[in-house]
């Protein structure tokens, strides 16, 4: 009979045991990471989740930032007239599959991982170009109801058509608003881009309600304004992406965010039988 193991000695597996786990989370790579990098990985603060999504799946973030990088540089370049650029007919692929396409997959993706916050952004800038896009396509007519004469083909310049597109613009942006005061639990980074995104949906909306009067001077203005505003959300969303691309590849230069997430009071986490 062999003998019983004195007890009053702690073993190894003991101080294992006993030691606190780590506050980590695992990346699409199963490399453990701080909740710093988690929150520059995918643009979220790190929450409790069930499964193993993050090591199953590739970061989905980035391929959103894309669609909306190449689709926001355009659309505002164009707004701007560089190069002598006028009308969004020609570009109109980035209102229907640039933008939206890769922006719907990444919100997938988010929603099934449980990024909460890009899915919600994603979801958001996905409808926003399908709708935006339909105002430049003029084989729909939207504008015909709006003529003054049959045949006259000058509703796009009428007060109501422009009025109504001043609201709808409007109401976008108290939404980015929204995702604004949110995003200051992430990063400087990304809270910049809401700044920016949400500054030129609100000049944009301006540019209408001036079209709308006629004062089609000051619309321009207000139009370039926007234009730069969005520009600048492009080259910051861009900024992010590559952080992003470069965190995953383990590019060798770390790229800073500017964290604001120390700034808040932790939560305590919640679990799934939590109201």
């Amino acid at each position: 009979m062999s003998p019983r193991p004195d007890r009053s000695t702690p073993c190894a597996n003991d101080f294992i045991k006993s030691e606190p786990p780590l506050a980590h989370a695992m990346s699409s790579s199963a490399i453990s990471m701080s909740a710093e990098v988690f929150e520059k990985l995918y643009m979220t603060p790190e929450t409790p989740r069930v499964g193993d999504n993050l090591r199953r799946f590739a970061n989905p973030t980035p391929l959103g930032f894309m669609g909306f990088v190449i689709a926001a540089i355009t659309f505002s370049m164009v707004l701007l007239g560089f190069g002598g650029a006028s009308g969004l007919s020609p570009v109109v692929g980035i209102f229907f599959f640039t933008g939206p396409l890769l922006l719907l997959l990444a919100t997938i993706f988010e929603w099934i991982m449980g990024n909460f916050f890009p899915m919600m952004a994603f979801g958001a800038l996905t409808v926003f170009w399908l709708s935006f896009g339909l105002l430049q396509l003029p084989t729909l007519g939207l504008a015909t109801p709006y003529d003054s004469a049959a045949g006259a083909a000058d509703g796009a310049l009428s007060k109501e058509y422009n009025a109504a597109i001043a609201l709808y613009l409007l109401v976008w942006g108290f939404a980015l608003f929204t995702f604004l005061i949110l995003s200051t639990k992430t990063n400087l980074g990304l809270a910049s881009i809401f700044v920016t995104v949400t500054t030129g949906a609100f000049l944009l909306s301006g540019a209408y309600w001036k079209l709308s009067t006629g004062a089609y001077a000051t619309a321009k203005i207000l139009q370039k304004a926007g234009g730069g505003m969005i520009l600048v959300t492009g080259f910051l969303s861009w900024y992010m992406t590559v952080v992003m691309m470069a965190a995953e590849m383990q590019f060798p230069i770390r790229l800073p965010v500017g964290d604001l997430n120390h700034f808040w009071d932790k939560a305590e986490p919640r679990t799934g039988e939590e109201v």
